[in-house]
């Protein structure tokens, strides 16, 4: 008899045929050969059911029903895919062995897991464990097959974190639907995810920006000049500042202190899937998810690339030898110049920034394979280029500079100058080109700070300063400057949190365990922001993330319920330690099902004692279900009938329509009106306007756009800060936007300084 191998994908299925049974013959939905059958799955065939398949009272919501907790959890086919689960089941009986060939992963050892418990495969399984589909990869893998059994716990790990994800979204979510009467869904990842973006706009809208001013000026010494900025405390008084620019101004100073020291850059870290989400999303502004998905083309497709969904920016030793094949490659290919002025020397065991097996676990970080490209999109190339500029950047020696620091006394003022004067570019002449590394900033590294001190790439030729020699300031002046409110959440950011979130716990065990794992995991984290966006918790403004009413409303609420460790990555570090204990053996799943379940119960206490959110708080959401038919129950109905690999990864389920709510940002000027300030689509008005109150601040004025916390701003001072306008012939000017008076909505523009 025939060994039947199931791959995931039909793409990796193919590819696997390519090499074991080249003259397969192909039957749409498998392909067989003398020794092999290879078949696939696509994506997840089977699932977890839903609560209704144990007992129909469930395809009604209702809190008194819960916590749902089944003894055993039911599978069921997914109805779209049920032909090709039927297929692997046929060729199942005409075979005495099986390889696993899914994914090298937790998810594809669970995807595999989960077929052969519906299809009740009793037959000897392999596993076939690589991270990527060039051929030499499948074949060496086929030569060094291992036994199914020595996965045994990982599938363990993988049921357990399918069940308990079950466990707490089905419940969780159906205890605040029902209690609140709006539609929420709640997981274990993606409500802590939420909480970050709802944290970080309480901190936008709570900033109040500051203006400062700091003094700028220019040095000269024989043929050399070069800048400074003044020290001392931050100057918050304008005449102050131009008081020390004008002193110092065509005055002669001395250099009181000179330091130079020789620095290196080192390239980059290689590539995991998240390092690679956000910087192609800082370049090219590709969702998280969309680059996934282009990556997982290069891989299983174009078979360019090594398995994407890693969260590893290492390699192990045995990876080397391809790394150097890789390289020689790539001078036959339209990277021969850049791959030419590389050094194979640089890469080899003891280089710790590449080599560093105690830092990989199922896969290495992403390397180009050793086949060429083809044709690629443009969006392909891309990704494909930022690939492998970075693996090539480790053959490259390290980027020098001299690094100058000088401070300047004039007039009794001292100025800091920080120059970094560039010696070699080393391998940053493969980037030298891209605007984005001329920046100088590392990817995940944080801009500089209100007031930090600046360093300077010097391209003037060399930095020759003399401390025994005087100097003159040529130039200064004053420079106004104001205080930067955090920055919101671009998908790229999001992912960076996602990844280090944890890593400020005071549990050192927990921060230890959240420091390689983070809010989810690198094949999930896309999943999770589209998740966010589907359910209506979040919205896209350009790059920019912005919660919704909707998803400020869910955190609020799930806080207030005394459960905020399901918006925690502290429940997350909890459940991953687990898991990965359990993954190894070292760690009972049944223990650890039995703690999920009394969590579980302990969320529907607390829920049921909540209560009911005041119906300011999903205004909209309820305005616009008026005319629906059945209203509420029809979507909490139609929500139980939704994608069940959604229910099997234990997020809730949504009605199509998704709206935000409207919350009060401030009592009404009006004399009188007892109205609350609630925002609109195209202005912040009166709650009570029904009622007849005409209070309304427009959001666009004079080229502005009012955010809240302007709003705030004009309805408790009058007036915003300082902001910057231009008038009719172009010339920029400082103002700000007051109201013309406190009980009405009628703003206009007054200038700082107003002319005479």
């Amino acid at each position: 008899m025939k060994t039947l191998v199931i791959a995931e994908k039909p793409d990796m299925g193919r590819n696997i045929a390519s090499v074991i049974e080249p003259r397969a013959k192909n039957n749409r939905s498998y392909l067989e050969g003398d020794q092999y059958i290879i078949t696939w799955a696509v994506g997840h065939l089977v699932s977890l059911a839903e609560p209704d398949a144990y007992d129909p009272k469930y395809k009604r919501w209702s809190i008194k029903d819960l916590p749902i907790i089944p003894e055993q959890f039911k599978i069921v086919p997914n109805p779209k895919t049920k032909d090709q689960l039927k297929v692997i089941g046929e060729l199942a009986k005409k075979c005495n062995s099986i390889v696993n060939a899914c994914d090298a992963g937790r998810e594809g050892q669970y995807i595999f897991a989960l077929i052969q418990q519906q299809l009740k495969l009793k037959q000897p399984v392999k596993r076939l464990w690589i991270s990527d589909l060039t051929a030499e990869s499948i074949a060496n893998g086929f030569r060094s097959l291992k036994d199914g059994a020595e996965f045994e716990d990982l599938t363990l790990a993988a049921r357990a974190r399918s069940e308990a994800d079950w466990l707490i979204g089905m419940n969780a979510s159906r205890a605040f639907t029902t209690k609140h009467q709006t539609l929420l869904s709640v997981g274990r990842v993606q409500t802590p995810v939420l909480a970050l973006i709802y944290d970080r706009q309480k901190e936008i809208e709570a900033f109040e920006s500051q203006t400062f001013y700091d003094v700028k000026a220019s040095f000269s010494q024989e043929s050399l000049q070069y800048p400074g900025t003044w020290q001392g405390e931050r100057l918050t008084s304008k005449e102050k500042a131009e008081d020390i620019a004008n002193r110092v101004k065509g005055k002669a100073g001395a250099i009181t202190k000179y330091e130079m020291k020789d620095t290196k850059d080192y390239p980059f870290k290689l590539y995991d899937l998240t390092l690679l989400q956000r910087e192609v999303n800082a370049k090219y502004g590709y969702s998280a998810k969309k680059t996934l998905d282009i990556a997982q083309g290069l891989y299983e497709r174009h078979k360019i690339i090594s398995y994407p969904r890693t969260n590893s920016n290492y390699v192990n030793e045995q990876n080397l030898e391809g790394m150097h094949k890789a390289l020689h490659m790539l001078k036959s290919t339209g990277y021969k110049e850049k791959a030419e002025g590389a050094n194979p020397a640089l890469v080899h065991k003891n280089n710790k920034s590449v080599c560093n097996p105690e830092r990989v676990e199922d896969h290495h970080a992403i390397l180009p394979t050793l086949k060429r490209p083809g044709t690629l999109s443009k969006e392909e190339q891309h990704i494909y280029d930022l690939i492998i500029v970075r693996f090539l950047s480790h053959f490259y020696p390290p980027a020098v500079y001299k690094q100058h620091t000088v401070i300047t006394e004039v007039e009794g003022e001292s100025f800091k100058t920080n120059i970094k004067e560039l010696v070699s570019l080393g391998w940053k002449v493969l980037i030298q080109q891209d605007k984005e590394a001329n920046s100088n900033k590392r990817s995940g590294k944080k801009g500089k700070e209100d007031g930090e001190e600046e360093t300077q790439e010097w391209s003037g030729g060399p930095f020759n300063v003399n401390q025994d020699k005087p100097v003159t300031c040529v130039h200064s002046e004053a420079k106004e400057k104001a205080t930067q409110p955090p920055k919101s959440y671009t998908e790229g950011t999001l992912l960076k949190a996602m990844e280090s979130a944890g890593k400020s716990m005071e549990d050192e065990e927990l921060r230890d365990v959240m420091k390689d794992s983070g809010l989810g995991t690198p094949a999930t984290r896309a999943a999770t922001i589209e998740r966010l966006k589907k359910v209506g918790y979040i919205i896209m403004q350009g790059k920019k993330i912005s919660i919704t009413q909707k998803g400020r409303s869910a955190v609020e609420l799930i806080r207030h319920a005394g459960v905020e460790l399901l918006a925690s990555p502290e429940m997350t570090g909890q459940w991953e330690r687990r898991l990965h204990q359990i993954s190894k053996g070292e760690a009972s799943s049944e223990v650890f099902m039995k703690n999920v379940q009394r969590f579980t119960v302990s969320i529907i206490d607390k829920v049921s004692s909540q209560k009911p959110a005041p119906s300011s708080m999903f205004a909209e959401d309820r305005e616009r279900s008026k005319g629906v038919p059945g209203k509420r129950n029809t979507a909490v109905k139609s929500s139980a009938h939704s994608s069940k690999a959604t229910a099997a990864r234990g997020t809730a389920k949504v009605m199509e329509v998704q709206t935000e709510a409207r919350t009060p940002l401030g009592d009404c000027p009006v004399t009188g009106c007892e109205g609350r300030i609630i925002e609109g689509k195209k202005g912040f008005g009166c709650s009570q306007f029904k009622a007849g109150c005409t209070f309304v601040i427009w959001k666009e004025f004079a080229g502005k756009t009012i955010t809240q916390a302007m709003l705030k701003s004009l309805l408790s001072q009058g007036r915003t800060q300082l902001l910057s306008f231009k008038d009719d012939r172009g010339t920029a000017f400082k103002a700000r936007i007051v109201q013309v008076r406190p009980e009405s909505g009628q703003l206009r523009v007054e200038r700082d300084n107003p002319l005479p």
